[in-house]
């Protein structure tokens, strides 16, 4: 199983203008397996897919004053054919 969800900032919108659309994925997906996921999910024909790997951030629990580890996480940029749009970036753009 895939997962992947959609980063919508103000920046990934305005990329979204130019064509790239941008998600987070699991570490351990691979850029044909995200590609084809989001082809057969959003019916999109897909030209480029770049991924790279955040680092999970350290925070401090307030209470027990422990230092958490949160999890490593992918970041992935899709350029979409020219015309093809995906819907959950459209928030008012132009």
């Amino acid at each position: 199983m895939i997962k992947f969800e959609p980063i919508i900032t103000e920046t990934t919108i305005a990329n979204a203008q130019k064509n790239w659309f941008t998600f987070r994925a699991l570490p351990l997906e691979n850029k044909n397996s995200l590609k084809e996921k989001i082809e057969k999910t959003f019916k999109v024909d897909v030209l480029a897919v770049k991924t790279m790997v955040m680092k999970g951030k350290n925070k401090r629990s307030l209470k027990s004053r422990k230092i958490i580890k949160q999890g490593d996480w992918k970041k992935v940029l899709v350029r979409l054919k020219d015309g093809q749009k995906i819907d959950l970036f459209e928030l008012g753009g132009k």
